[in-house]
Protein backbone atom coordinates (compact mmCIF):
# COMPACT_ATOMS: atom_id res chain seq x y z
CA UNK A 1 0.00 0.00 0.00
CA UNK A 2 2.86 2.36 0.83
CA UNK A 3 4.48 1.78 -2.56
CA UNK A 4 1.23 2.56 -4.35
CA UNK A 5 0.87 5.77 -2.35
CA UNK A 6 4.44 6.77 -3.19
CA UNK A 7 3.75 6.06 -6.86
CA UNK A 8 0.75 8.38 -6.89
CA UNK A 9 2.60 11.05 -4.93
CA UNK A 10 5.41 10.95 -7.49
CA UNK A 11 3.12 11.48 -10.44
CA UNK A 12 3.54 14.75 -12.30
CA UNK A 13 -0.14 15.58 -11.87
CA UNK A 14 0.31 15.60 -8.10
CA UNK A 15 3.28 17.97 -8.23
CA UNK A 16 2.25 20.48 -10.92
CA UNK A 17 1.89 24.12 -9.95
CA UNK A 18 -0.13 26.72 -11.85
CA UNK A 19 2.94 28.16 -13.58
CA UNK A 20 3.89 24.81 -15.05
CA UNK A 21 0.30 24.29 -16.18
CA UNK A 22 0.26 27.64 -17.96
CA UNK A 23 3.62 27.00 -19.63
CA UNK A 24 2.41 23.61 -20.88
CA UNK A 25 -0.55 25.39 -22.51
CA UNK A 26 1.84 27.95 -24.05
CA UNK A 27 3.96 25.11 -25.45
CA UNK A 28 0.85 23.51 -26.97
CA UNK A 29 -0.04 26.83 -28.61
CA UNK A 30 3.46 27.23 -30.06
CA UNK A 31 3.35 23.67 -31.38
CA UNK A 32 0.05 24.56 -33.07
CA UNK A 33 1.64 27.62 -34.70
CA UNK A 34 4.63 25.57 -35.86
CA UNK A 35 2.63 22.65 -37.27
CA UNK A 36 -0.67 24.15 -38.42
CA UNK A 37 0.42 27.70 -39.32
CA UNK A 38 4.01 26.76 -40.24
CA UNK A 39 5.50 29.76 -38.39
CA UNK A 40 9.27 29.10 -38.51
CA UNK A 41 8.55 25.40 -37.83
CA UNK A 42 12.17 24.24 -38.06
CA UNK A 43 13.00 26.09 -34.84
CA UNK A 44 9.65 26.88 -33.28
CA UNK A 45 8.71 23.19 -33.05
CA UNK A 46 11.82 22.06 -31.10
CA UNK A 47 11.65 25.23 -28.96
CA UNK A 48 8.02 24.52 -28.10
CA UNK A 49 8.77 20.87 -27.35
CA UNK A 50 11.73 21.87 -25.18
CA UNK A 51 9.35 24.14 -23.29
CA UNK A 52 7.00 21.19 -22.88
CA UNK A 53 9.75 18.94 -21.51
CA UNK A 54 11.19 21.46 -19.07
CA UNK A 55 7.79 22.18 -17.49
CA UNK A 56 6.88 18.55 -16.86
CA UNK A 57 6.94 18.11 -13.05
CA UNK A 58 9.58 15.71 -11.71
CA UNK A 59 10.98 14.98 -15.19
CA UNK A 60 14.30 16.48 -14.03
CA UNK A 61 15.47 17.29 -17.55
CA UNK A 62 16.49 20.90 -16.87
CA UNK A 63 17.61 22.42 -13.58
CA UNK A 64 17.51 26.21 -13.50
CA UNK A 65 18.99 26.22 -9.98
CA UNK A 66 22.18 24.56 -11.26
CA UNK A 67 22.60 27.24 -13.89
CA UNK A 68 21.89 29.98 -11.35
CA UNK A 69 24.76 28.64 -9.27
CA UNK A 70 26.90 28.23 -12.38
CA UNK A 71 26.40 31.89 -13.24
CA UNK A 72 27.23 32.98 -9.70
CA UNK A 73 31.01 33.41 -9.23
CA UNK A 74 30.54 33.20 -5.46
CA UNK A 75 29.05 29.70 -5.65
CA UNK A 76 31.64 26.96 -5.07
CA UNK A 77 29.31 24.09 -5.96
CA UNK A 78 28.34 23.89 -9.62
CA UNK A 79 30.66 26.46 -11.15
CA UNK A 80 31.87 24.21 -13.99
CA UNK A 81 30.55 22.50 -17.10
CA UNK A 82 31.83 19.21 -15.74
CA UNK A 83 29.55 19.46 -12.73
CA UNK A 84 26.61 20.33 -14.98
CA UNK A 85 27.34 17.22 -17.04
CA UNK A 86 27.41 15.12 -13.87
CA UNK A 87 24.46 16.56 -11.99
CA UNK A 88 22.22 17.84 -14.77
CA UNK A 89 19.57 16.26 -16.95
CA UNK A 90 19.42 15.84 -20.73
CA UNK A 91 18.43 19.42 -21.45
CA UNK A 92 21.09 20.74 -19.06
CA UNK A 93 23.73 18.93 -21.12
CA UNK A 94 22.34 20.25 -24.42
CA UNK A 95 22.16 23.77 -22.98
CA UNK A 96 25.94 23.81 -22.56
CA UNK A 97 26.19 24.36 -26.31
CA UNK A 98 24.00 27.46 -25.99
CA UNK A 99 25.80 28.85 -22.94
CA UNK A 100 29.18 28.37 -24.59
CA UNK A 101 27.98 30.09 -27.77
CA UNK A 102 28.60 26.99 -29.90
CA UNK A 103 25.17 26.40 -31.49
CA UNK A 104 24.58 29.93 -32.88
CA UNK A 105 28.03 29.93 -34.48
CA UNK A 106 27.50 26.49 -36.04
CA UNK A 107 24.16 27.67 -37.42
CA UNK A 108 25.92 30.68 -38.93
CA UNK A 109 28.24 28.29 -40.80
CA UNK A 110 25.16 26.70 -42.33
CA UNK A 111 23.57 30.08 -43.06
CA UNK A 112 26.75 31.23 -44.78
CA UNK A 113 26.84 28.07 -46.89
CA UNK A 114 23.29 28.80 -48.08
CA UNK A 115 23.77 32.53 -48.71
CA UNK A 116 24.62 34.21 -52.00
CA UNK A 117 26.36 37.54 -51.38
CA UNK A 118 26.35 38.29 -55.12
CA UNK A 119 23.54 40.91 -54.97
CA UNK A 120 25.37 42.69 -52.13
CA UNK A 121 28.69 42.69 -54.00
CA UNK A 122 26.98 43.91 -57.17
CA UNK A 123 25.34 46.81 -55.33
CA UNK A 124 27.51 47.95 -52.39
CA UNK A 125 24.91 50.58 -51.48
CA UNK A 126 22.98 47.67 -50.01
CA UNK A 127 25.43 47.74 -47.11
CA UNK A 128 24.07 51.15 -46.11
CA UNK A 129 20.46 49.98 -46.25
CA UNK A 130 21.34 46.89 -44.21
CA UNK A 131 23.05 49.11 -41.63
CA UNK A 132 20.05 51.47 -41.46
CA UNK A 133 17.77 48.56 -40.62
CA UNK A 134 19.81 47.95 -37.47
CA UNK A 135 18.61 51.32 -36.17
CA UNK A 136 15.82 49.53 -34.33
CA UNK A 137 18.36 47.62 -32.24
CA UNK A 138 19.99 50.69 -30.76
CA UNK A 139 16.84 52.80 -30.35
CA UNK A 140 15.14 49.92 -28.55
CA UNK A 141 18.24 49.43 -26.40
CA UNK A 142 17.95 53.05 -25.24
CA UNK A 143 14.19 52.77 -24.68
CA UNK A 144 14.45 49.50 -22.74
CA UNK A 145 17.19 50.94 -20.56
CA UNK A 146 15.02 54.00 -19.88
CA UNK A 147 12.10 51.71 -18.96
CA UNK A 148 14.10 50.13 -16.14
CA UNK A 149 15.83 47.17 -17.77
CA UNK A 150 19.52 46.87 -16.98
CA UNK A 151 21.92 47.83 -19.82
CA UNK A 152 22.72 44.15 -20.43
CA UNK A 153 19.02 43.23 -20.54
CA UNK A 154 18.26 46.22 -22.78
CA UNK A 155 20.97 45.15 -25.22
CA UNK A 156 19.54 41.64 -25.40
CA UNK A 157 16.05 43.00 -26.01
CA UNK A 158 17.26 45.43 -28.65
CA UNK A 159 18.93 42.73 -30.74
CA UNK A 160 15.46 41.28 -31.47
CA UNK A 161 15.13 44.18 -33.93
CA UNK A 162 17.72 42.53 -36.16
CA UNK A 163 15.25 39.68 -36.83
CA UNK A 164 18.09 37.19 -36.48
CA UNK A 165 17.37 34.32 -34.09
CA UNK A 166 20.90 32.87 -33.72
CA UNK A 167 22.37 36.33 -33.13
CA UNK A 168 19.71 37.09 -30.50
CA UNK A 169 20.51 33.81 -28.74
CA UNK A 170 24.28 34.36 -28.95
CA UNK A 171 24.12 37.85 -27.44
CA UNK A 172 21.53 37.00 -24.79
CA UNK A 173 23.57 34.07 -23.46
CA UNK A 174 26.46 36.50 -22.97
CA UNK A 175 24.55 39.44 -21.49
CA UNK A 176 21.26 38.26 -19.96
CA UNK A 177 20.93 34.44 -19.98
CA UNK A 178 17.96 34.58 -17.60
CA UNK A 179 15.95 36.19 -20.43
CA UNK A 180 16.93 33.67 -23.08
CA UNK A 181 13.54 31.92 -23.27
CA UNK A 182 11.30 34.94 -23.91
CA UNK A 183 13.87 36.68 -26.14
CA UNK A 184 14.41 33.62 -28.35
CA UNK A 185 10.68 33.01 -28.68
CA UNK A 186 10.07 36.70 -29.47
CA UNK A 187 12.87 36.77 -32.05
CA UNK A 188 11.69 33.69 -33.93
CA UNK A 189 8.02 34.64 -33.65
CA UNK A 190 8.62 38.04 -35.22
CA UNK A 191 10.80 36.46 -37.92
CA UNK A 192 7.85 34.23 -38.79
CA UNK A 193 5.49 37.21 -38.80
CA UNK A 194 7.56 39.26 -41.27
CA UNK A 195 4.84 38.98 -43.97
CA UNK A 196 2.30 40.29 -41.45
CA UNK A 197 4.29 43.03 -39.72
CA UNK A 198 6.19 44.61 -42.59
CA UNK A 199 3.59 45.35 -45.33
CA UNK A 200 1.55 47.92 -43.33
CA UNK A 201 4.76 49.78 -42.42
CA UNK A 202 5.96 49.67 -46.05
CA UNK A 203 2.67 51.09 -47.33
CA UNK A 204 2.57 53.76 -44.65
CA UNK A 205 6.06 55.08 -45.42
CA UNK A 206 6.01 54.93 -49.23
CA UNK A 207 3.87 56.39 -51.98
CA UNK A 208 2.44 54.33 -54.82
CA UNK A 209 4.84 56.07 -57.21
CA UNK A 210 7.81 55.04 -55.06
CA UNK A 211 6.60 51.44 -54.89
CA UNK A 212 6.49 51.35 -58.70
CA UNK A 213 10.15 52.37 -59.13
CA UNK A 214 11.96 49.87 -61.35
CA UNK A 215 15.64 49.25 -60.77
CA UNK A 216 18.26 48.27 -63.33
CA UNK A 217 19.39 44.68 -63.53
CA UNK A 218 22.38 43.95 -61.29
CA UNK A 219 25.74 43.27 -62.90
CA UNK A 220 27.12 39.76 -62.87
CA UNK A 221 29.59 39.03 -60.08
CA UNK A 222 32.71 37.00 -60.81
CA UNK A 223 33.71 33.89 -58.89
CA UNK A 224 36.88 35.63 -57.73
CA UNK A 225 34.85 38.42 -56.14
CA UNK A 226 32.67 35.90 -54.34
CA UNK A 227 35.73 34.07 -53.00
CA UNK A 228 37.59 37.19 -51.88
CA UNK A 229 34.52 38.81 -50.26
CA UNK A 230 34.15 36.52 -47.19
CA UNK A 231 37.89 36.64 -46.52
CA UNK A 232 38.06 40.44 -46.60
CA UNK A 233 34.87 40.91 -44.55
CA UNK A 234 36.11 38.52 -41.86
CA UNK A 235 39.46 40.26 -41.58
CA UNK A 236 38.02 43.79 -41.56
CA UNK A 237 35.22 43.13 -39.06
CA UNK A 238 37.39 41.07 -36.71
CA UNK A 239 40.18 43.65 -36.72
CA UNK A 240 37.76 46.51 -36.04
CA UNK A 241 35.34 44.69 -33.73
CA UNK A 242 36.83 41.50 -32.25
CA UNK A 243 33.64 40.64 -30.33
CA UNK A 244 31.82 40.12 -33.64
CA UNK A 245 34.46 37.69 -34.92
CA UNK A 246 32.75 34.41 -33.83
CA UNK A 247 29.51 35.12 -35.70
CA UNK A 248 31.01 36.86 -38.73
CA UNK A 249 33.85 34.35 -38.97
CA UNK A 250 31.50 31.36 -38.97
CA UNK A 251 29.12 33.04 -41.43
CA UNK A 252 31.93 33.79 -43.85
CA UNK A 253 33.53 30.37 -43.42
CA UNK A 254 30.31 28.74 -44.56
CA UNK A 255 30.06 31.13 -47.50
CA UNK A 256 33.67 30.55 -48.52
CA UNK A 257 33.09 26.79 -48.51
CA UNK A 258 30.14 27.35 -50.83
CA UNK A 259 31.85 29.74 -53.24
CA UNK A 260 35.35 28.29 -53.54
CA UNK A 261 34.08 25.12 -55.22
CA UNK A 262 36.73 22.78 -53.81
CA UNK A 263 34.95 21.55 -50.66
CA UNK A 264 31.47 20.69 -51.92
CA UNK A 265 31.14 17.89 -49.37
CA UNK A 266 31.77 20.28 -46.50
CA UNK A 267 29.43 22.89 -47.97
CA UNK A 268 26.60 20.38 -48.38
CA UNK A 269 27.18 19.03 -44.86
CA UNK A 270 27.01 22.56 -43.42
CA UNK A 271 23.79 23.26 -45.32
CA UNK A 272 22.08 20.00 -44.40
CA UNK A 273 23.31 17.53 -41.77
CA UNK A 274 25.16 19.99 -39.53
CA UNK A 275 22.43 22.62 -39.75
CA UNK A 276 19.65 20.16 -38.99
CA UNK A 277 21.38 18.57 -36.01
CA UNK A 278 22.30 21.90 -34.43
CA UNK A 279 18.80 23.31 -34.97
CA UNK A 280 17.34 20.40 -33.00
CA UNK A 281 19.78 20.83 -30.11
CA UNK A 282 19.44 24.62 -30.10
CA UNK A 283 15.66 24.58 -30.18
CA UNK A 284 15.28 22.04 -27.39
CA UNK A 285 17.79 23.73 -25.09
CA UNK A 286 16.42 27.25 -25.68
CA UNK A 287 12.89 26.01 -25.01
CA UNK A 288 14.15 24.42 -21.80
CA UNK A 289 14.90 27.86 -20.34
CA UNK A 290 11.24 28.92 -20.66
CA UNK A 291 10.15 27.82 -17.21
CA UNK A 292 7.18 29.35 -15.47
CA UNK A 293 9.33 31.32 -13.03
CA UNK A 294 11.33 32.99 -15.82
CA UNK A 295 8.57 33.39 -18.40
CA UNK A 296 5.42 34.38 -16.52
CA UNK A 297 6.23 37.89 -15.37
CA UNK A 298 5.94 41.51 -16.46
CA UNK A 299 9.44 41.46 -17.93
CA UNK A 300 8.34 38.93 -20.52
CA UNK A 301 5.44 41.15 -21.59
CA UNK A 302 7.85 44.08 -21.82
CA UNK A 303 10.24 42.02 -23.94
CA UNK A 304 7.49 41.02 -26.37
CA UNK A 305 6.33 44.64 -26.72
CA UNK A 306 9.83 46.09 -27.08
CA UNK A 307 10.74 43.34 -29.54
CA UNK A 308 8.04 44.30 -32.01
CA UNK A 309 8.97 47.97 -31.55
CA UNK A 310 12.58 47.12 -32.41
CA UNK A 311 11.53 45.15 -35.47
CA UNK A 312 9.21 47.92 -36.68
CA UNK A 313 11.86 50.61 -36.26
CA UNK A 314 14.39 48.45 -38.13
CA UNK A 315 11.96 48.02 -41.02
CA UNK A 316 11.26 51.76 -41.06
CA UNK A 317 14.95 52.69 -40.89
CA UNK A 318 15.81 50.88 -44.11
CA UNK A 319 12.84 52.35 -45.99
CA UNK A 320 13.47 55.92 -44.82
CA UNK A 321 17.17 55.78 -45.69
CA UNK A 322 16.34 54.55 -49.20
CA UNK A 323 13.98 57.51 -49.61
CA UNK A 324 16.70 59.85 -48.35
CA UNK A 325 19.27 58.39 -50.75
CA UNK A 326 16.88 59.03 -53.64
CA UNK A 327 17.23 62.76 -53.00
CA UNK A 328 20.87 62.60 -54.12
CA UNK A 329 21.14 59.72 -56.58
CA UNK A 330 20.35 59.69 -60.29
CA UNK A 331 19.38 56.02 -60.34
CA UNK A 332 16.42 55.79 -57.99
CA UNK A 333 16.11 53.06 -55.37
CA UNK A 334 12.76 51.46 -54.72
CA UNK A 335 12.32 52.14 -50.95
CA UNK A 336 10.63 48.77 -50.52
CA UNK A 337 13.99 47.01 -50.67
CA UNK A 338 15.11 48.99 -47.60
CA UNK A 339 12.70 46.99 -45.44
CA UNK A 340 14.65 43.85 -46.35
CA UNK A 341 17.60 45.17 -44.34
CA UNK A 342 16.41 43.14 -41.39
CA UNK A 343 18.14 39.80 -41.55
CA UNK A 344 15.14 37.50 -41.95
CA UNK A 345 16.61 35.80 -45.03
CA UNK A 346 15.04 35.38 -47.56
CA UNK A 347 11.56 36.11 -46.20
CA UNK A 348 12.04 39.89 -45.92
CA UNK A 349 13.30 40.06 -49.52
CA UNK A 350 10.25 38.13 -50.69
CA UNK A 351 7.96 40.57 -48.90
CA UNK A 352 9.67 43.44 -50.76
CA UNK A 353 9.12 41.57 -54.02
CA UNK A 354 5.46 40.90 -53.26
CA UNK A 355 4.69 44.49 -52.29
CA UNK A 356 6.49 45.78 -55.39
CA UNK A 357 4.44 43.51 -57.65
CA UNK A 358 1.22 44.61 -56.01
CA UNK A 359 2.04 48.14 -57.18
CA UNK A 360 3.30 47.00 -60.59
CA UNK A 361 3.07 43.34 -61.64
CA UNK A 362 6.02 43.80 -64.01
CA UNK A 363 8.33 44.98 -61.21
CA UNK A 364 10.93 42.44 -60.02
CA UNK A 365 12.71 43.49 -56.84
CA UNK A 366 13.78 40.16 -55.36
CA UNK A 367 17.46 40.22 -56.33
CA UNK A 368 17.73 43.92 -55.44
CA UNK A 369 16.16 43.21 -52.05
CA UNK A 370 18.52 40.30 -51.41
CA UNK A 371 21.41 42.80 -51.20
CA UNK A 372 20.09 44.64 -48.11
CA UNK A 373 18.77 41.33 -46.78
CA UNK A 374 22.14 39.58 -46.63
CA UNK A 375 23.74 42.86 -45.54
CA UNK A 376 21.34 42.74 -42.60
CA UNK A 377 22.77 39.38 -41.55
CA UNK A 378 26.23 40.96 -41.38
CA UNK A 379 24.81 44.11 -39.78
CA UNK A 380 23.01 42.29 -36.97
CA UNK A 381 26.17 40.31 -36.15
CA UNK A 382 28.18 43.53 -36.08
CA UNK A 383 25.52 45.19 -33.88
CA UNK A 384 25.73 42.25 -31.50
CA UNK A 385 29.51 42.69 -31.39
CA UNK A 386 29.13 46.38 -30.59
CA UNK A 387 26.69 45.68 -27.75
CA UNK A 388 28.87 42.89 -26.42
CA UNK A 389 31.97 45.09 -26.43
CA UNK A 390 30.04 47.88 -24.67
CA UNK A 391 28.09 45.83 -22.15
CA UNK A 392 29.95 42.55 -21.73
CA UNK A 393 31.84 41.76 -18.55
Amino acid sequence: MGNILEFFQGMGFMNMDWQQGVMLLVSFFLLFLAIKKQYEPLLLLPIAFGMLLTNLPNANMFHQDLWNQFLNPDSPVYHSYGAIMKEGGLLDVLYIGVKAGVYPCLIFIGVGAMTDFGPLIANPKSFILGAAAQLGIFITFLCANWMGFSPAEAGSIGIIGGADGPTSIFLTTKLAPHLLGPIAIAAYSYMALVPVIQPPIMKLLTTEKERKIKMKQLRSVSKTEKIVFPIIITALVALILPDAAPLIGCLMLGNLMKECGVVDRLSKTAQNELMNIVVIFLGLSVGATATGATFLNLKTIGILVMGIVAFSIGTSGGILLAKFMNLFTKEKINPLIGSAGVSAVPMAARVSQNEGQKADPSNFLLMHAMGPNVAGVIGSAVAAGVLLSMLGA
